[in-house]
């Protein structure tokens, strides 16, 4: 287990040991100051001002979006870089697994999505506090939930698809071995899902149920016991566990196999 910790500790030291990986962090913390600040400064007078909440849930809807894609930056770049920088068999040659070094890779990325998370959510509700009206959140009229209830429920939900979106990239690269199209890949199944959600709708074709696009926004589950085709949350988690599991495996399977000689 030690040897094991030593290498996700290693694995830690090459994201933050980069200029790149601090920049995302700080311009994620920015952009979750700056938001509540800009609306704070443009208002026109205190009635016009947005509660704590609503402030943090508009923050969070717009700063997800870069959070999701800088960790999907360092998901395709964990394994790929390693290829493009010849640095790969280095790796593989010292006295521990392909499993554990994946994992630790895995891991690792895991733990960047977490901090990054952590600094959105720390800048974005300490930055509402601040520059929020001290009037009741108009999301208490539309949902059951609480304002706070709702706005964790809300996060944790974006959460769950960035993890998914973050494994996805991680699986590209493994295969391509290409950073570059796991991040466009993953970026564009991000901002393209709603239009398929559309295209190839549960409504119209029974088999869309299945397609990880139709279930990757849990969020309609918190307004509505149903979701996409009349599916149920529990089946929305099922399927994205289903592809969940199949990522990692792939990666695994290829990862174990792949010929580093060439």
């Amino acid at each position: 287990m030690g040897e094991f910790t030593a290498l996700i500790h290693n694995e830690n030291i090459k994201i933050y040991s980069r200029v790149r990986t601090w920049i995302m962090l700080l311009i994620l913390a920015v952009m979750s100051v700056l938001l509540p600040a800009l609306i704070y400064f443009t208002s026109e007078g205190d009635s016009s001002l947005m509660g704590l909440w609503d402030n943090f849930q508009m923050t969070v809807s717009i700063a997800f979006f870069l959070n999701t894609i800088f960790t999907v930056v360092v998901a395709s770049d964990s394994v790929a870089g390693e290829f493009t920088w010849g640095t790969i068999k280095l790796l593989l040659i010292r006295p521990w697994s392909r499993s554990k070094i994946l994992l630790s890779k895995y891991i690792s990325m895991v733990l960047f999505s977490l901090l990054s998370t952590a600094v959105l959510i720390a800048f974005g509700f300490g930055a509402s506090l601040i520059f929020s009206s001290s009037s009741g959140d108009t999301m208490s009229s539309i949902t059951a939930w609480s304002p706070a209830e709702y706005s964790f429920l809300d996060l944790l939900c974006r959460y769950i698809e960035l993890f998914l979106t973050a494994a996805l990239a991680f699986m590209v690269s493994i295969v391509f071995r290409a950073s570059g199209l796991a991040i466009g890949l993953s970026l564009f199944i991000m901002f393209a899902k709603s239009i398929f959600t559309v295209i190839f709708s549960p409504e119209r074709f029974e088999w869309a149920q299945y397609l990880i696009f139709t279930h990757m926004d849990l969020r309609g589950y918190l307004l509505s016991d149903t979701g996409p085709g009349g599916s149920t949350l529990g089946f929305s988690i099922a399927v994205l566990a289903v592809y969940y599991i199949l990522f990692l495996a792939i990666s695994w399977i290829v990862f174990r196999k792949r010929d580093v000689a060439s």
